[in-house]
């Protein structure tokens, strides 16, 4: 089969327990010093990533020639359009789709489109990610890669706020069991040296997922359900106890942008997460 006509596509049901959706979300909100969500268990916005990691494993394993050794993955961006939280106790099919590759000096960049649709038929969250699969050479360049969500400024004056916050080494092994990723590069010192890191890292998306939290209670009044939108560009590592600087800017609209930097220089880029229904102060 001609290889620029393959598609490389991986589809799944998983069914979602209250038990899975409250330990991931308290262990976010233990990572901020917050008590677990009273009332029960409401998702977290950025749980449809955890229920998509199979697929996307499974996407890797397409495209590494037989015989040769599974490559590296780095995850370069992440963008979300919540279109309602997964819910307690319900079943979700889950398609991922390879929608772009291109050659880069450090190995092949992909754009990966997952939908997420609940039992009721209806999508309840889309998302676009953006990884590099280290020292690969195949599939051969295909498709047109998504620009980055570009956001307008809202109404209001510019406001900003800086908070310092940081991932624990408990924290990323608990986030490691909440979230099914054990990636040796997150758990093993030698497996991360071994990789090119100076010792293990955080989880990326569990950064985001901490932040996306603190932006629910600091922006949406606890409330969840109001993130429609998350995005973001993963700059360099986090290590586990290592100090973040978050600054947010809000401007009267719906959006909070964000930046994430460690002493070492800046970690994340163009981070922003909008909230339905959001009001200036």
């Amino acid at each position: 089969m001609n290889e620029l006509t393959t598609r490389f596509t991986a589809s799944d049901i998983r069914a979602v327990t209250a038990a899975e959706l409250a330990t991931y979300r308290d262990v976010l909100r233990a990572a901020l010093g917050a008590k677990p969500v009273a009332g029960g268990p409401q998702a977290s916005p950025v749980y449809p990533f955890v229920l998509a990691m199979s697929s996307f494993d499974e996407i890797v394993d397409q495209l590494t020639p037989d015989g040769q050794p599974r490559p590296g993955n780095v995850h370069l961006s992440q963008e979300f359009r919540v279109r309602r939280l997964v819910a307690p106790g319900e079943r979700v099919g889950i398609d991922v789709e390879v929608v772009a590759a291109r050659r880069e000096p450090k190995g092949v960049r992909l754009a990966i489109r997952c939908v997420v649709v609940g039992e009721d038929g209806a999508v309840v969250s889309e998302l676009l990610t953006g990884a590099l699969l280290v020292d690969a050479t195949t599939p051969e360049p295909f498709g047109d890669m998504p620009a980055a969500t570009e956001l307008a400024a809202g109404p209001g004056p510019t406001e900003r706020a800086t908070v310092t916050a940081s991932i624990p080494a408990d924290t990323v092994r608990a986030y490691a069991d909440a979230s099914g990723d054990h990636n040796p590069i997150h758990l093993d010192e030698a497996a991360a040296i071994a990789t090119g890191f100076p010792g293990v890292i955080a989880h990326g998306m569990s950064v985001l997922a901490v932040i996306t939290e603190d932006v629910v209670q600091r922006f949406a009044g606890g409330d969840a359900a109001r993130v429609t939108g998350i995005g973001c560009r993963f700059s360099a590592p986090i290590l586990p106890d290592e100090q973040l600087e978050i600054t947010y800017v809000t401007d009267g609209g719906p959006v909070v942008k964000f930046t994430c930097k460690t002493p070492r220089g800046l970690a994340f880029k163009g981070g922003w997460v909008e909230i339905d229904g959001r009001r200036h102060g």
